[in-house]
């Protein structure tokens, strides 16, 4: 089973890596793009029994090291 999680700041919360994206890629003429957000992916390979322990684990994980909860938010997906 295999646990995704997305961390991404926080609205409200500068992006300057967003800031500076967003910049080159107005830059290289892609003139669409309103805003860049810059996160993290993070794909975890784990031996739970089911959905729910194995949300459970990885909703642990990410409040006590993968995310800073005080500026960034999170989601995650369980794959099977």
């Amino acid at each position: 089973m295999k646990a995704i999680v997305n961390v991404f700041l926080k609205d409200g919360v500068l992006d300057p890596q967003g800031k500076a994206a967003h910049h080159a890629l107005k830059s290289l003429g892609f003139k669409n793009v309103n805003s860049v957000r810059i996160g993290k992916q993070i794909v975890l390979d784990l031996d739970a029994t089911n959905k729910d322990e194995a949300l459970k684990e990885v909703e642990e994980m990410s409040e006590t090291l993968l995310a800073n909860t005080v500026i960034e938010d999170y989601t995650i997906e369980i794959v099977e």
